[in-house]
C-alpha cells in the first residue's frame, strides 16, 4: 500500500458520518458476538464464549458513549441487538454469571429474558 492509497482511505474516512461510522462498527461487533454464540450457520463449531463475553461488552461499552450522538432512529434496532445477544449468552452458558454482571451489564444495567 502506498502513499497515496492511504491519503485516498483517510480521505474516504473522512466523509464517513460518525453515526453511520459507529453503527457500522456496532454491527460488526454483533456479527462477531453471534458467530462466537454459535448463532451463526457453522453453529457449534465457532462457539467461544470467552470471545464473545469481549465483544459483548466492547459493543455495550461503544453504544453506551455513543447515545447522546445517534438519536433513537439509529440506537434503538442497536439496543436492541445488543440485548439479544446479551440474552443469547446468557442461554449458551453452562454457569450462569450473576445479574448484572453478564456481559456489557456494567454499562447497559441488567438484562433479564
Amino acid at each position: 500500500m502506498g502513499f497515496d492509497d492511504v491519503a485516498d482511505e483517510t480521505r474516504d474516512i473522512a466523509e464517513v458520518p460518525a453515526v453511520e461510522l459507529i453503527a457500522t462498527v456496532a454491527i460488526h461487533l454483533m456479527s462477531s458476538a453471534a458467530v462466537h454464540l454459535g448463532l451463526a450457520e457453522e453453529g457449534d463449531e465457532t462457539t467461544d464464549l470467552d470471545e464473545a463475553r469481549k465483544v459483548i461488552s466492547a459493543l455495550a461499552g461503544l453504544l453506551q458513549g455513543s447515545l447522546p450522538y445517534l438519536g433513537d432512529h439509529h440506537a434503538r434496532p442497536l439496543r436492541d441487538g445488543l440485548r439479544s445477544l446479551q440474552l443469547a449468552f446468557r442461554e449458551a452458558s453452562t454457569i450462569p454469571d450473576a445479574i448484572g454482571k453478564g456481559p456489557g451489564e456494567e454499562f447497559t444495567g441488567p438484562v433479564f429474558g
